[in-house]
């Protein structure tokens, strides 16, 4: 790692003067937007007043929302390159403020849009044809027409959105700055400090001592402050309900689906499915006891790698690697693969202050760029491809599409990404004769998939549980959630509660419980991936312009007719049959590899 940013390479950091070519430029464009929100003020109460009013006010509405995302974009991207950057900081808090701005100033749009009749809209749009662009935006508003409360109640709510996100926050503060664990040895005999950020790599560790101890410590922490994490979640999970209900929503979970049109039948076809195949996951959990020579597995040793075997990339052999895999799409989606890896879209290496972990950013007039945090490791070449998906995603959509329709569904959004996560295993496993490298990859798959749709689904029933016991009146104590989580764990690996005590707290540090639903979407996105991955490279060219078509769309259609345009129907379980088909497969070549010695 580089202390200093200034001491890396220009070529390995992400370009964004192409966002703003200077701060000074990003502050006179700060000003300028605020002074033009003052103005927004005047359009409260005119919305409906007639089509070339709703015509003007929703392109208004539209351009500022564009100008604040690109604003908000290069102040968040300055800001994670350095976080001890004070200047920066007070950028992202000043685009965070704005945004604010922006949503109270803007909140009057969808209650005066309800108070708009079919038949008068319909006299707006023949009126006005113009409107006619927006009509997809306005159908799914006016979808929601029987959830949007008065204009006064929603103010109301808006205004208590600070208080309804507290125990969220409180939870991140807790969790991130004052939750302090202890020292634990690390594979060298050394003391550290053991931090969220060092916990996978320790129980990722060959020595069983080390994954044990950090283990035992990290929970020991967690028991001692059950209650107060039960307390947050407990009240997080009351605020989903209120808003479900105030809202006219069934259940919580009808609402955090409604938001991208999703039936809840998504839901529970996966839940279904995944507890249908949990006997694979089993068989995997007891391969792993049978290669790790251990009488009892714990639930710390179900990250150890199972591989000897480092497969190491450098980044540029990793960038060579990445434009070969991704090639299988055709010239127009590796066209930008290469701009990307060559115009500085990518943010590559560590720096002191630097935000931790990956992702795609951007907004609709910017690169899609990406931050990495760079290791010449396998992982690290699946983490480039993984964010390359997204990143042609959000490319593809913007060329494609109006700004109105130019970003895409959460819903999809892993889609993009897991896809060439799965194309990049296709490949290597076609590549690799060495038995020892085939073991290194399948056993890669296997554990994204046990990680992704195993783990999260299991994730995603504890949430649906805990929101369905609150709304009939259950209380959400410590004990009651420790017990759920412990039988929902051994059901998942078939790993016995009472050997494995320490696991019943783990609900304690997931911050996905605090995102209202938001998890099953791993699962769902990681399956569909399975399928398309499988089509774009065995399938017909018609199946890769299908699959490109999905990547143009945005939010041009409903998430589910965009992806089943892609060959993918999400309100049935076949997809998720065929990717459970897929990890059987592997998990059986996995085996017979076993059976060969290719693990020793």
């Amino acid at each position: 790692m580089s202390d200093n940013r200034s001491h890396i390479d220009e070529k390995y950091q992400w370009d964004l003067s192409t966002v703003f070519a200077t701060d000074d430029a990003w502050e006179a464009e700060l000003a300028s937007l605020d002074s033009d929100l003052e103005n927004a003020k005047a359009y409260k109460g005119r919305l409906t007043a007639s089509s070339n009013d709703l015509l003007a006010i929703t392109e208004s509405y539209l351009a500022l929302s564009r100008r604040l995302e690109k604003l908000y974009v290069y102040a968040s991207m300055k800001n994670d390159q350095d976080t001890t950057v004070a200047k920066y900081q007070e950028y992202q808090a000043k685009a965070t403020a704005i945004y604010a701005k922006f949503s109270e100033i803007f909140a009057f749009y969808e209650p005066e849009l309800m108070q708009l009749s079919k038949e008068a809209f319909e006299d707006f749009v023949a009126e006005t044809p113009a409107l006619s662009a927006y009509a997809h935006f306005f159908e799914q508003l006016f979808k929601l027409q029987p959830h949007v409360l008065s204009q006064a109640e929603e103010e109301l709510l808006a205004g208590a959105q600070e208080i309804f996100g507290a125990a969220g926050e409180t939870f991140g503060l807790l969790d991130n700055a004052d939750i302090i664990f202890p020292i634990v040895p690390d594979d060298e005999g050394k003391e550290i400090q053991l931090t969220h950020g060092n916990f996978i790599s320790l129980l990722e560790s060959k020595n069983r001592d080390v994954r044990k101890e950090a283990y035992q410590a990290l929970y020991a922490t967690y028991e001692q402050f059950q209650h107060t994490y039960a307390k947050t979640l407990q009240t997080n999970v009351k605020v989903h309900n209120y808003e479900a209900r105030v809202h006219h929503f069934k259940s919580a979970r009808e609402a955090a689906l409604s938001a991208n049109f999703i039936p809840e039948s998504v839901y529970d076809t996966l839940i279904e499915t995944v507890n249908a195949n949990l006997p694979l996951l089993h068989r995997y959990v007891e391969l792993r006891k049978k290669i790790l020579k251990l009488d009892d597995l714990k639930m710390y040793d179900i990250h150890t790698p199972l591989s000897e075997m480092d497969m190491s990339f450098t980044y540029e052999e990793a960038l060579v690697k990445a434009e070969d895999v991704l090639a299988v799409f055709g010239k127009e989606y590796s066209e930008r693969v290469h701009r990307a890896f060559t115009e500085r879209w990518i943010d590559v290496h560590v720096n002191k202050g630097k935000r931790s972990g990956a992702y795609s950013g951007g907004s609709y007039d910017t690169n899609a760029f990406m931050l990495l945090n760079w290791q010449d490791t396998l992982d690290n070449l699946f983490t480039l491809v993984h964010e390359t998906g997204h990143s042609l995603h959000s490319t593809f959509t913007r060329e494609n599409q109006p700004y109105v329709y130019g970003d895409y569904s959460i819903f999809l959004a892993e889609i993009a990404s897991t896809t060439n996560e799965n194309i990049l295993t296709e490949t290597l496993l076609k590549e690799v004769d060495d038995d020892k490298a085939r073991f290194a990859i399948l056993n890669h798959y296997l554990d994204g998939f046990k990680s992704t749709i195993f783990r999260q689904a299991q994730f995603a029933e504890f949430e649906d549980i805990i929101h369905k016991a609150d709304q009939a009146g259950e209380v959400l104590t410590s004990d009651y959630l420790n017990q759920l989580y412990a039988d929902l764990n051994e059901k998942y690996y078939g790993l016995s509660k009472t050997d494995n005590l320490e696991i019943q707290y783990e609900w304690a540090r997931i911050p996905h419980f605090y995102y209202n639903y938001y998890v099953y979407q791993y699962a769902t996105g990681f399956a569909a991936a399975s399928y398309l991955a499988d089509k774009v490279v065995h399938g017909t060219q018609a199946d890769i312009d299908r699959y490109l078509d999905y990547l143009k769309a945005g939010n041009s259609d409903y998430p589910l007719n965009v992806i089943k345009k892609a060959g993918v129907d999400m309100t049935t379980s076949a997809y998720l049959d065929a990717a459970f088909r897929i990890f059987e497969e592997r998990l059986d070549e996995l085996e017979a590899l076993i059976e060969k010695g290719a693990h020793l």
